[in-house]
Parts: structure tokens; C-alpha cells; sequence
């Protein structure tokens, strides 16, 4: 029989006024901060594209596509490496900002809760914020995010 996993280790992702609590088997890699190369008509939340093992990842900015104004980069920004969890993307890899490096969690029922002080519109890309002892982050929807860079720029991703 197989064993229950009660516990999932995650990473709470700093944005300018959040963090995103994201399971660590989404993300493939965390790297220093590099100026995308733009692609002309995409959407503000739509940075570019960044060289990653060889490969054009598209980079988003999570606070762009929940509508907000997109942060500088500074000394701290990393680029979260995402896996896709859909097919609609080639290469298989998106990009988020950061707005420092990850913290690594370990999340089981113990210690989050469902946190219901924020709604969030139907087609943004959060599904939902929860409470973890003295955080409170945003559950991404990255599918949705998928979708946002599917439907609404012109990914040429190699």
C-alpha cells in the first residue's frame, strides 16, 4: 500500500506585496535576474524572453497579470523557472519574477488554513491566498498563467 504524503515541500516566492506558495516539484530552477528580450505587441505582464539551457522561457511578472503596476528589477530580483503543467506552451517551461530568492517550506494541514480576507476575479491567476503561521500567501493559478501566455502574446518558444 502506498504511503500518504502528508507533508509537501514548497517555496514562498517574494513578490512586492505577497509571496506565492508554489510546490517545489513546479519549479525547475531559481537564477540571477537577466533583461528580456522583448516581444513586441505582448500584453505589459509579458516581459519577454529569457535564455534558459538553451531554450527562449517566456517571463512573466505575476503582479502584471494580476493587473497591478510591474515592480524594477533590482539587485535582488530572480527568475523563478517554472514546469508547465499544460501542453499549450512549447518547450514546456515559463518564467515568473521574483523579488528575492525562494523560501523553501514544508506545508502539511497543520499548518495551513484557508484564508478568505481577499476574493480574487474569476480569470485571475491566483486561486486562492491561504494562512501558514504568520504568512499569508497567494495559492498561483499557473495553469491560468499558461493560458494568459498562450492566448494573449505571440510565444515563439524554441
Amino acid at each position: 500500500m502506498a504511503e500518504r504524503i502528508t507533508e509537501i515541500y514548497s517555496l514562498l516566492v517574494p513578490l512586492v506585496d505577497d509571496r506565492l506558495i508554489v510546490p517545489r516539484a513546479c519549479i525547475a530552477e531559481v537564477i540571477g535576474f537577466q533583461p528580456p528580450t522583448e516581444m513586441v505587441g505582448a500584453p505589459p505582464w509579458y516581459l519577454g524572453t529569457v535564455p534558459w539551457t538553451g531554450r527562449s522561457v517566456p517571463l512573466v511578472s505575476f503582479e502584471g497579470a494580476c493587473g497591478q503596476s510591474i515592480p524594477p528589477a533590482s539587485g535582488r530580483t530572480r527568475i523563478v523557472v517554472l514546469h508547465c503543467l499544460g501542453d499549450r506552451l512549447d518547450g514546456g517551461y515559463f518564467a515568473l519574477i521574483s523579488q528575492g530568492f525562494p523560501q523553501l517550506v514544508r506545508v502539511s494541514a497543520d499548518v495551513v488554513r484557508p484564508d478568505a480576507s481577499r476574493s480574487f476575479p474569476e480569470r485571475s491567476p491566483v486561486i486562492c491566498q491561504v494562512r501558514m503561521l504568520n504568512e499569508a500567501p497567494l495559492v498561483p493559478d499557473l495553469e491560468r498563467l499558461e493560458e494568459m501566455i498562450a492566448d494573449e502574446t505571440s510565444v515563439g518558444v524554441a
